[in-house]
Order: structure tokens, then C-alpha cells, then sequence
């Protein structure tokens, strides 16, 4: 994972140049993987997110996953 966000990282610094040269991930992250089958309902709720977080927000949303998938987090590391 430490890879692919310094890879894509650098990827939106080449691509979109100097607005973008001080961007920087956050230091945490969540990873969930997807099967083959949903990859198209997937890339619709990518390109959705932005209405999509005008009716929950990110930390919500995160905050659903963690608990439908019965992982242990700290509340105090999730947000920047």
C-alpha cells in the first residue's frame, strides 16, 4: 500500500503540475479489496463520490465499513 500512495503520489504530480506540487496524501489510510463481479457498480460510485458525499461524509461512511466488517479502530488516528 506504501507503494501504490507514493506512486500515485508522484503520478498526480507529473500529470497535473504545479497546482498540484505540494500535494501529499494523509498519513493513514483503508484498504478494502472488491470482487470481479462489482467492479462496474465500483467504478459508478467513484465517479459518483462527490454527489454521494453531499449526503454522508467520507468519516461516516469509513466509520460503516469498519463496523459492517467488524474492524477495531481508534477514533483518534482516523482523521487529519
Amino acid at each position: 500500500m506504501k507503494e501504490l500512495k507514493r506512486a500515485s503520489s508522484l503520478w498526480i504530480k507529473k500529470r497535473h503540475g504545479r497546482p498540484y506540487r505540494l500535494f501529499g496524501r494523509q498519513t493513514g489510510y483503508g484498504v478494502f479489496s472488491i470482487s470481479q463481479s462489482q467492479i462496474a457498480a465500483t467504478r459508478k460510485y467513484i465517479a459518483d463520490q462527490e454527489k454521494h458525499y453531499l449526503k454522508l461524509s467520507f468519516q461516516d461512511e469509513f466509520r460503516s465499513f469498519l463496523k459492517k466488517y467488524e474492524i477495531e479502530y481508534d477514533e483518534s488516528f482516523g482523521w487529519d
